[in-house]
């Protein structure tokens, strides 16, 4: 099985760094196969720039072999060949965007299964805003204020990102709606990756908050904790 990054979003804005930089350490180093899926950005048209921008970041770091696949709607997210390059690849990272849209496109596709494939031959998976998001057993839709079921991969969570700018604004409604679930507000620059223990390392630039059974707390840059 291989390891797994929530990023809380502005995950190219110059600060991520520290958590990608292990991610990429964990993917096998710079060589590895690194693939951007932006299909979250794809919903108003924006995933070849979102895609764009996920190359020159993992470039900037020394990446060397980086590349994005266009799963951009059911069609392709059932593509043979984009499934077999996500496959192969080290570190599979999805980025944000419309966290629905996301959600819906990859369920029970060809690509999905890939990249759950790659996952336990190893690989990273990543997500970052919504990419984090979907990644767990439940994630909010803020468009139509729902939840929803994720893709699972975090059982028994949900993900509040851009936890430093509006995301504590769903705690309160969220823990309600959810109050056998574990709630993770990631800030903005900020991820948690797993680490050897089974359980969570904090890097980057602000807090992981995690709201659990009453209590609310924060973990600083660099603090390891675990959900048992």
């Amino acid at each position: 099985m291989g390891n797994l990054l929530l990023a809380g979003g502005a995950e190219f804005g110059g600060k991520m760094s520290a958590p990608d930089l292990r991610a990429i350490e964990l993917a096998g180093g710079m060589d590895a196969p690194i693939c951007i899926i932006p299909t979250a950005a794809a919903a108003d048209n924006n995933h070849q720039r979102a895609g764009n921008n996920g190359l020159r970041w993992f470039k900037s770091l020394g990446a060397k072999n980086v590349f994005s696949v266009d799963v951009i709607d059911s069609k392709s997210a059932n593509d043979n060949s984009l499934a077999a390059s996500i496959r192969t690849s080290r570190l599979i990272y999805l980025l944000g965007g419309f966290p629905r849209y996301l959600g819906e496109t990859l369920a029970n596709s060809i690509c999905w299964q890939a990249a759950l494939e790659a996952y336990e031959a190893g690989a990273v998976i990543a997500g970052s805003s919504a990419g984090a998001m979907v990644l767990c057993e439940h994630y909010y839709d803020p468009n139509e204020k729902k939840l929803l079921q994720g893709l699972n991969l975090v059982p028994n969570t949900c993900v509040l990102p851009h936890h430093n700018n509006f995301g504590k604004a769903w705690s309160k409604q969220l823990a309600d709606a959810l109050p056998n679930s574990i709630l993770i507000g990631i800030d903005e620059h900020t991820g948690m990756v797993t680490d050897a223990d089974g359980g969570w390392q904090v890097l980057g630039a602000g807090e992981v908050t995690l709201y659990w059974a009453g209590s609310t707390v924060r973990y600083e840059r660099g603090e390891r904790f675990s959900f048992s």
